[in-house]
């Protein structure tokens, strides 16, 4: 028997969510999931009304409202985690499924990105017979995974800073010329990373580091603009006011903006 209460839930405004997926790992009893590109109660009886999810929307769709709905229930939440866990199907990311098309014939496929359409792309390399010419890094430092740098590493000591997802150097074929140049460099993943420790260590690399300025650059699926939420997010809490720049990269390896 269903009972049903007037009781704290979670409120999504669809308008507002851009589908980033931010909510979704800090829901523990898995109540939100990223469904046609929007974030989406699954269930009243997954969402305790707590609101732990709240403060990771960046974009503010997510409240908590009093309303009537169907009771909290620990055991079956319990069961929902176990059944999400051994589905081979479902990404633990919580991330909709997109559509894989070649030779005309569709399928849906789990896919590691909310809204983001799973595709072969078309090659622009050109075979050629002259000799290909080596083209030297411009990477000036090591290590470069936002876990692993020193807060007080002396290559941030008022430095520029390019804060890259891990995709973008693969997709964009001139990432070192055009980015990476005279800039210290972070790499991190706003959806497979922790994203709680990696707001704590650039905050305290923008308050200690002196940087001089902070480019953000992330591919164009909705879950990766959550670098540029984290780098908001760092700054503010830092309390220190420094310049930051949003670069767009294309699946295709084009500047959206």
């Amino acid at each position: 028997m269903t009972v049903k209460t007037v009781r704290k839930i979670v409120k999504i405004n669809e308008e507002k969510c851009n589908g980033c997926g931010a909510c979704v790992p800090r829901c523990a009893e898995g109540a939100l999931k990223i469904i046609d590109g929007k974030a989406r109660l699954v269930s009243e009886v997954y969402c305790d009304g707590l609101g732990a999810c709240l403060g990771e929307c960046p974009v503010g769709a997510i409240t908590i409202e009093e309303r009537v709905a169907e009771d909290f229930n620990e055991e079956t939440v319990e069961c929902h985690l176990q059944e999400e866990e051994h589905d081979e199907e479902t990404l633990a990311c919580g991330c909709s499924s997109a559509t894989v098309t070649e030779f005309g014939e569709k399928e849906e496929i789990a896919c590691g990105c909310p809204s983001a359409q799973v595709q072969e792309l078309d090659s622009h390399i050109v075979s050629s017979p002259v000799q290909s010419v080596h083209q030297s890094s411009t990477l000036r430092h090591w290590p470069v995974q936002l876990t692993l740098v020193p807060v007080r590493a002396p290559f941030l000591q008022g430095a520029d800073v390019l804060l890259a997802a891990h995709c973008v150097a693969f997709a964009y074929g001139g990432f070192h010329h055009d980015f990476l140049k005279d800039h210290a460099l972070l790499i991190a993943c706003p959806k497979l990373d922790d994203i709680e420790a990696h707001l704590d260590k650039l905050t305290q690399l923008v308050a200690h580091s002196g940087l001089k300025s902070l480019t953000v650059v992330h591919m164009e699926v909705p879950c990766c603009s959550g670098l540029v939420y984290l780098a908001k997010k760092a700054i503010e809490a830092s309390g220190r006011k420094i310049p930051l720049k949003e670069i767009t990269i294309g699946v295709r390896g084009d500047i959206k903006e």
